[in-house]
């Protein structure tokens, strides 16, 4: 079974927390392993969204899953990236793992998103996904069943 990791930063964008558990329960859909690696706040809110753990199976905090990765340990990679320093995660975790990655940018400001996708694209060849959004999640989440198509195909 591939192994996929999500990692989720600080959960500032009311987007990010049904969006991950969209995400993770479409991968396990599709045969994947899934962890997510979370700052202690998303971690939080993905305990009181997913008590019984229906969603999320397996969470590891974030800081403890970099201090220990290693390279080709997960073979896909899904980064949330709405911040600075996500992109600064995301591109950590891509340079480590040295894998298939997908970044799933979003963020209300079109100049910071343009900011973060252009970030992305100089530092790594990872898949992008984006869309303004911050409230609505369903513009990335039509944007993500149709890439987790292609990795389907």
């Amino acid at each position: 079974m591939e192994k996929v990791l999500i990692i989720l930063g600080c959960p500032e964008s009311p987007s990010q927390t049904p969006l991950a558990l969209y995400t993770a329960h479409k991968l396990t859909k599709m045969g994947f392993d899934v962890t997510v690696a979370s700052t202690p706040s998303a971690a939080k809110l993905l305990e009181v969204s997913d008590s019984e753990e229906f969603y999320v199976q397996k969470k590891v905090d974030l800081e403890k899953c970099l201090e220990s990765l290693e390279e080709k340990e997960y073979d896909l990679l899904v980064g949330f990236v709405h911040k600075d320093a996500a992109v600064s995660y995301f591109v950590t975790f891509y340079h480590i793992l040295n894998t298939k990655s997908i970044a799933i940018v979003f963020e209300k400001d079109p100049e910071l998103l343009e900011k973060f996708l252009n970030d992305l694209k100089e530092n790594t060849d990872a898949t992008l996904i984006s869309a303004r959004a911050y409230h609505n999640p369903t513009p990335l989440r039509v944007k993500i069943d149709k890439a987790f198509k292609e990795l389907e195909d």
